[in-house]
This record gives C-alpha cells, sequence and structure tokens, in this order.
C-alpha cells in the first residue's frame, strides 16, 4: 500500500503541482491581480522556448536555415514564431530573478515584446513592479515556471502550456468565486456546447468571450477530428479589457489568430464590432439576468425581431443578438438562466413564444445546480438553429428536443459539480441521435422527450425539460430523506445568501443616487 501512495503522488499532473506551488507564492495578494501575474509569465516563458528552438535551427544554419540571420525578427514571422527581444527572453530574466529590480524586468521585456509583435499590442500585464507584489516572491515564481520547458517542440505537441494555462484559469476562477465566472466557464460546459454544434467549418462566434475558451475547445475538436484548423475562423468581442487580455494570451499560446477578437469598453449591445458578420456557429455564455446592460438606450435596435427585450435583463437581448448574427444555415449554442425557459416578465414571455413559433429552437438541455463558479443557481442550454428543415439533417422543424441533464455530473468539490467526458458524450449523442438522419434516436422517460411544436403550445411555449421528459421510471433513488433535506435547505441557504447580497447593491445603488430607503 505505502508503494501505491508513492505511485500516486508521482502520476500527479504537472498542472497541479504547479498550481500548489505558484499558490503558495501568492500569500496576501488577491488572486484576481496574481493571476495577471502567473499567467503572463507562462505566456512570456512560453513565446521564449518557441523563439529559442527556432533561434537554435537558424544559428545553425542548415538546410533551409542556410545564410538565415537569428536576430532578424521577419524570419520568426515566417514560421508563425513571436520574435523576443534579448532583454526580454527567459534565460536573461531568470539570470536576473533574484535581483531586487527583477518586477521593473519584467515589465520592459513585456513592452520590448509588444513593440517587436504588433498582434500582441495592448495584451501583455506589465504590473510586475507593483509595490504590493513581493519580489522575492516572483524571482521564486519565475524559478518555478523554469522547472518545465513549457514552449519547446515536444511540450507544444503535448499542448503542455494549453493545459497548464486552462488548468490555472480554472483554479483562478474558483479562488475568485462569484468573480471568477465572469472570465471563465467551465472547461467541462464548453466541451457539452461544442461537442454538440461540432463547428468544423466556418465562422465561429462568441460576443462575450471571456478568456476564449469557446474558441480553444472549437480549435481542440477540430484537431480531434483530423480537421483543418483553417476551415475556420473565429470573431469574438469582450468588453473587460483584463479579461480580453487574458484570452488574447490564451489564443495566442495555442497559435490560434486572434485579430477578429476585438475590446471595447461598451461591449456588443451599444458598440457591436462584427456588425455585419454572419457567423455558422455561436457560442457564448452571457453574464446571467444581466440588469446592467443599457437596454434603455436601443429601445428601438433592428436586432430585436422577436420583441424589444426588457431593461432589467438582458438574457432575450443576448439571444436575439446571437440570431442576428447567424448565417441562413448557422446554429447557435449559449447558456442562460433557467428563468429564460419560463418567464412572462417584461415581455419575455412573448419574445419566447415569438422565437418558438419562428421554429428556431433546436434544443434545450436542463443543467444540474452548481456547474459554475459564480452561481449555484442551475442553468440551461438552448441551441437554435437558422434552417431546420433539412441542412446537413434530417427535417426537424416542427419538433424542439428537450434533456433532463439535472442529475448527471458529480462534486468535485464541496460547492462545485463536474460533467464527466461520459455524461457530455450521453448528451450530445443524444442530441446528433435525434438531429441525424437515422441517427436512431429514442425518448427516454426522464431524460429526454422530442416534443411537437403543439405540444409546446399547449405549455404556453414554457420550455422547462421537466415539463415534457417526465420522470423516469425508479422514481426511488434510493437517496435517503435526511440527505435530500439537508441538500435542499443548503440550496436555500445559498440563494438566500445571493438574494441579501442583490438587496444590498440595490441598497447601495439607490443611496449613491440620493434615494433613500
Amino acid at each position: 500500500m505505502p508503494k501505491a501512495t508513492k505511485k500516486e503522488k508521482v502520476s500527479e499532473p504537472l498542472e497541479k503541482t504547479l498550481w500548489k506551488s505558484a499558490d503558495k507564492l501568492r500569500k496576501n495578494m488577491d488572486a484576481a491581480e496574481y493571476k495577471h501575474i502567473v499567467l503572463g509569465l507562462i505566456f512570456l516563458k512560453y513565446i521564449s522556448d518557441a523563439f529559442e528552438e527556432l533561434h537554435g535551427r537558424l544559428s545553425a544554419g542548415e538546410g533551409e536555415y542556410e545564410g538565415a540571420d537569428p536576430e532578424d525578427p521577419d524570419e520568426y514571422r515566417a514560421e508563425r514564431v513571436f520574435f523576443v527581444p534579448p532583454n526580454a527572453r527567459w534565460s536573461h530574466l531568470q539570470a536576473r530573478a533574484k535581483l531586487p529590480e527583477i518586477g521593473k524586468d519584467v515589465d520592459e521585456a513585456m513592452e520590448a515584446i509588444e513593440k517587436e509583435n504588433p498582434t500582441l499590442k495592448g495584451v501583455l500585464p506589465k504590473q510586475y513592479a507593483r509595490q504590493n507584489l513581493d519580489k522575492a516572491s516572483l524571482g521564486a515564481l519565475i524559478d518555478l515556471i523554469a522547472t518545465i520547458a513549457l514552449g519547446d517542440a515536444k511540450a507544444r505537441s503535448q499542448d503542455l502550456l494549453g493545459r497548464v494555462y486552462e488548468y490555472f484559469l480554472g483554479e483562478f476562477a474558483a479562488a475568485e468565486g462569484k468573480k471568477g465566472g465572469q472570465f471563465y466557464t467551465p472547461v467541462s460546459i464548453v466541451k457539452l456546447l461544442v461537442n454538440m454544434l461540432e463547428p468544423y467549418k466556418g465562422r465561429i462566434y462568441d460576443p462575450c468571450c471571456g478568456s476564449g475558451g469557446m474558441f480553444v475547445q472549437a480549435e481542440k475538436l477540430v484537431e480531434a477530428h483530423q480537421g483543418r484548423i483553417d476551415d475556420i475562423s473565429i470573431y469574438g468581442q469582450e468588453s473587460n479589457q483584463t479579461t480580453y487580455r487574458l484570452c488574447r494570451m490564451n489564443l495566442a499560446i495555442r497559435g490560434i489568430d486572434g485579430s477578429n477578437v476585438r475590446w471595447n469598453g461598451e461591449g456588443s449591445f451599444l458598440n457591436d464590432a462584427h456588425k455585419d458578420m454572419k457567423a455558422e456557429f455561436i457560442i457564448a455564455n452571457p453574464p446571467f439576468n444581466d440588469s446592467d446592460w443599457s437596454g434603455e438606450l436601443l429601445r428601438d435596435d433592428p436586432r430585436w425581431q422577436y420583441g424589444v427585450p426588457p431593461t432589467g435583463n438582458a438574457n432575450f437581448a443576448w439571444m436575439q443578438h446571437m440570431i442576428y448574427h447567424l448565417s441562413p444555415t448557422g446554429t447557435l449554442g449559449l447558456v442562460l438562466a433557467n428563468g429564460s425557459l419560463s418567464s412572462n416578465s417584461g415581455g419575455e414571455g412573448d419574445i419566447r413564444r415569438a422565437i418558438v413559433e419562428a421554429k428556431l429552437v433546436d434544443c434545450i438541455v436542463a443543467l444540474p445546480d452548481k456547474l459554475f463558479y459564480n452561481t449555484g443557481i442551475p442553468a440551461c442550454l438552448w441551441f437554435i438553429s437558422r434552417d431546420r428543415k433539412n441542412h446537413n439533417f434530417r427535417n426537424r422543424e416542427n419538433e424542439v428536443l428537450f434533456i433532463d441533464a439535472r442529475n448527471m455530473g458529480e462534486m468535485i468539490t464541496r460547492r462545485n459539480r463536474d460533467f464527466a467526458d461520459e455524461d457530455i458524450a450521453r448528451i450530445a449523442d443524444t442530441y446528433h441521435a435525434w438531429r441525424n438522419k437515422d441517427g436512431g434516436y429514442e425518448d427516454e422517460k426522464g431524460f429526454c422527450k422530442a416534443a411537437s411544436l403543439e405540444e409546446v403550445l399547449k405549455h404556453n411555449h414554457v420550455l422547462t425539460p421537466g415539463r415534457y421528459v417526465g420522470i423516469p421510471d425508479e422514481e426511488d433513488d434510493g437517496i435517503p430523506f435526511e440527505e435530500k433535506m439537508a441538500k435542499l435547505a443548503a440550496e436555500l441557504g445559498e440563494q438566500i445568501e445571493e438574494s441579501a447580497a442583490l438587496d444590498a447593491r440595490i441598497t447601495a445603488s439607490l443611496n449613491k443616487v440620493g434615494i433613500p430607503l
């Protein structure tokens, strides 16, 4: 038995080991600040390693590199490798890691890289000289990241840096809690969306792209199916500048062209960066129930083809913005709060009815609770298709597929649940079996149901999957009554806590404008 324990320690994933060490060096720094410090250094190490590898081949001057100048930036651009000037190379910075001015050195390195590589202009963090960042910890962090060759050919082929970066994004999101959800969608949710939509060819758009996870998973899916990465192009927009920078770094380390991912502080509603673009695929996780989306300024917007969304909730504004950007054969998958399935407030019921009767709704998936870092409230997935008659698939325009996945997934921590790959495969395969010609789909009581539009009409266009799939035959799940009540009590406590926090924000906002309660 002791040998097995030792083996477990040895086989711990590298990204997990690195995270534990990096987190120890955080000390009292807030996770929201620290993530930019760590992820910026990982990015710097990666591009420096890739540069040094090509630099070595250019210096050797053999074969196709005969006569090449290893200090000519154009040689690196031709190979799609970032040129790293001497003062920004990892070997130079690591040699100075123990010096008190290391923070200033890293900031200057970031500036030098941006100067030599215009596509990175304004993207890299330059906050390493700040006073609240302990320079001894910064030096130790540099030494830690130096322990693994993140950017050499072998590591890149294994997607090692991508795994480390992705893992760190998730851990920082968990550490930040509710704020973490603003820049990060859990990988299992992204995988589910991408695996259901199968975006193999065309334009992929995310109008609130966060740290770029949707794009990364789409590229992974294409590669996994031996497709051509050049067959897809990505378009995105993000209103939070620091999150936008995370996204651009996330894409750059994977060699993904992020030139059509844009930032502006106004966001996709007020300043649509891709006004005339129509996408074959849209994949997004917009903010839940956003009440601060400037809806009062957009009452006559042409995007509201199915009804003017309420100013107090952006759910159907996001949906209609995305439908507006769909190509004639385009499909979209988005995450929304469960209220979008049944709410009638502010005209939302009328908008939902119009979208259903336009025969756009393809599939609805009910998700379990605790999947997201920023809320314990369960959400749902909407899948919408412009052409459901017969575009590569069977004619399904008079049906809607409902999938109830509320009992799937497993708790990975006390507060968070995750989907296993088997869960993702089961949900995606069910959708594909229903959507595809001769897919062999069958309704499964308690899990999935292909409902006619007439059935949806009978339910007043309410799209909650539980209304359609029914209760499974094995209703007794064997869970003790006390355990069920404890779970319900915990969920109620979380909802009361969230309600109190919302009341506090409303009170603060009213006090700010001089309205007493």
